[in-house]
């Protein structure tokens, strides 16, 4: 009967079943203090290893989309790798990490490298963790380990021997792993001996690096040491790696290609040399490695050097295996079974599944910013004045909007009983006009006071007093050329509003039309800096351009974010504006109706006698 355990995310219940034993151990919560772990799958099959490898340290890659960046330190320094039991914490080593870029490096050493599939687990999301404890990520044997991620520095050693370099060498920024070394062909980088990187007649040896040739040359030097019958040579002779003692080479093979990346060992067994590319067998050379105390130099003199870029080099005083090797060059590689050799899975506890995918990917604009250039924040600010003007005109018009709509509502709802006879109001006291002859209190009159329409309203009552106060008597009422009159005033008041309704809409279409144009305008020159800066600096890889790319970007999706809304104010906006227009429209005509109605012309009044005017 098969009896599974619970799992949870800060821990492990028991399982209440009756045959239930115990909690497997790898499935435990290694610490409650981490909120969140990933298992870390290693598949030795994909890289066709034939027996396992004890004391291997691999490489694991952290990309963004399999790790959660934002839920980890900013530096890293909260990961933890355990091992398949769920207990042991595995050393490990930090070659690079950039939360910004989502992009990390570290190197994690295995107790041994089994020929099947094993399952690790990499813990984080401890705020204030406690410094990991110290462990060589490298085993005895290895006396030398550059990853070249220092900028403008000597290569450091990561072994615990600090075999450093005492030459500066240039940086190749995006190699096969983080940076790597630049050589010219003509400065080469010096490395001084020392206890454990003296050779002794005979003995054992691996190298173990990664090339990428710019130019074929011939017999270029990739790593030397001696000189004349006592030396020994790593050359690319126009493509072709051959491996060199004194004047005995390995015959030639297949060249490289120039401007791609080679895994290149070199194993010595103390009876001949095995030259392995790829992690796969290349060339051989009899005879065994002479006693040597000078300098390892990567690189060579004048035009004698190798011209092009080196990263991941180290150097055992032993012969490693062949399933060594292939380990190095699969899981270090940028091939697809690097990716089956070792994949990430999903997300583990701290409330990850909950995590709003929308909160990680606005999280990125902040890292983006960072690396903004003078050009792209001009179109930036400008587009932000835009949103405050345009947004400040918003604000005001959905008030004033709001206002005159009530205001309006309460003038209609007065007009519609004053309307059956206009001759009740006596237009020539201006509190029976602005109270719609005694119908509203001083609130309601406030309140109207704003509305479009009470303003016209005021017009044709002016107009209409005006002309009755020419008669006298109030007897005659108004010609038909008076009545046009009024109506071309009434008119001229419905222009008026409707410029006081428009007025900073203009704002909005400046935002509307301007916004992403300045947005583009700070892409384009913030492209064209990214790809001269790329031209001048030689540099053609994905980590040189993708920050400059994406914040030129970022001005354009500024300008989107300023245009976008401004255009669904200004359609709400200038829809609401048409509807009081229009309303005005309709009572212009019912108010010049109601005029013509009740101030009709003495002549034109029925005689009640037989015809005579009044």
């Amino acid at each position: 009967m098969n009896h599974r355990s619970i799992i949870t995310p800060v821990g492990v219940l028991s399982a209440t079943l009756v045959l239930a034993g115990h909690l497997r151990a790898e499935d435990a919560w290694w610490n409650k203090e981490w909120t969140q772990r990933q298992p870390l799958v290693i598949d030795t099959a994909a890289a066709g290893l034939g027996e396992s490898v004890k004391d291997a340290t691999v490489l694991v890659r952290l990309p963004y989309g399999s790790f959660q960046f934002e839920a980890a330190k900013e530096d890293g320094s909260d990961l933890r790798f355990v091992a398949a039991d769920g207990k042991t914490v595995l050393p490990h080593q930090i070659e690079s990490y950039d939360a910004g870029l989502g992009e990390a490096f570290v190197w994690v050493k295995l107790p041994e490298a089994a020929a099947s599939k094993e399952t690790l687990r990499v813990y984080y999301g401890n705020p204030a963790p406690e410094a990991a404890k110290p462990g060589d990520v490298y085993d005895a044997h290895t006396v030398l380990a550059y990853h070249f991620a220092g900028r403008g520095a000597a290569p450091t050693d990561s072994t615990a021997n600090k075999n450093n370099a005492e030459t500066t060498g240039a940086t190749a920024e995006g190699s096969i792993v983080g940076g790597g070394l630049r050589l010219s062909g003509s400065a080469p980088v010096s490395i001084p001996n020392s206890p454990t990187l003296e050779w002794k007649a005979g003995q054992e040896l691996t190298i173990s690096l990664w090339i990428k040739p710019l130019s074929l040359r011939e017999n270029a030097v990739i790593l030397g040491r001696g000189e004349g019958g006592n030396s020994f040579r790593l050359l690319l002779d126009q493509g072709v790696p051959v491996v060199q003692l004194g004047t005995a080479r390995s015959a030639a093979g297949v060249p490289l290609a120039a401007n791609v990346w080679t895994h290149l060992a070199v194993t010595a067994d103390g009876k001949s040399l095995a030259l392995l590319a790829n992690g796969e067998p290349y060339a051989t050379l009899a005879g065994g490695l002479p006693a040597l105390a000078t300098p390892v130099v990567l690189g060579g003199p004048g035009n004698s050097g190798f011209a092009g870029d080196i990263d991941e080099l180290t150097l055992s005083d032993t012969a490693r295996s062949a399933s060594w090797v292939k380990l190095a060059a699969v899981n270090q590689g940028s091939t697809d079974a690097a990716q089956r050799f070792l994949s990430l899975g999903p997300v583990e506890g701290g409330g990850a599944e909950e995590q709003s995918k929308l909160m990680e990917h606005l999280s990125l604009f902040s890292d983006i910013a960072h690396n903004m250039m003078f050009d792209g924040w001009m179109a930036i600010g400008v587009c932000a004045i835009m949103i405050v003007v345009g947004w400040t005109v918003a604000i005001k018009k959905f008030i004033y909007l709001n206002s005159i709509e009530k205001g309006t509502k309460v003038f209609l709802s007065q007009w519609k009983s004053l309307s059956t006879d206009l001759t009740a109001l006596d237009h020539a006291d201006q509190s029976s006009v602005s109270s719609l002859g005694g119908q509203l209190d001083p609130a309601e009159q406030g309140l109207i006071g704003k509305s479009p329409l009470f303003h016209i309203y005021q017009i044709g009552s002016e107009e209409i007093r005006h002309r009755l106060d020419k008669d006298g008597s109030r007897v005659e009422g108004l010609s038909g050329r008076s009545i046009q009159a009024i109506r071309a005033s009434l008119d001229a008041g419905l222009v008026h509003e409707s410029h006081r309704l428009s007025d900073g809409l203009v704002y909005l279409t400046i935002s509307i039309a301007g916004g992403p144009y300045v947005g583009l305008l700070g892409t384009v020159v913030g492209v064209m800096i990214t790809f001269a800066i790329i031209a001048k600096s030689g540099e053609v890889n994905v980590n040189s351009i993708a920050p400059g790319i994406a914040s030129a970007l970022l001005a354009t999706v500024v300008g989107l974010v300023v245009a976008i809304p401004a255009l669904f104010i200004y359609s709400y906006l200038n829809g609401r504006i048409k509807n009081s227009l229009a309303l005005m429209q309709v009572f212009i005509d019912e108010f010049v109706a109601k005029m013509a109605e009740f101030y009709r012309p003495a002549q034109q009044e029925p005689d009640s006698t037989g015809g005579g005017s009044h």
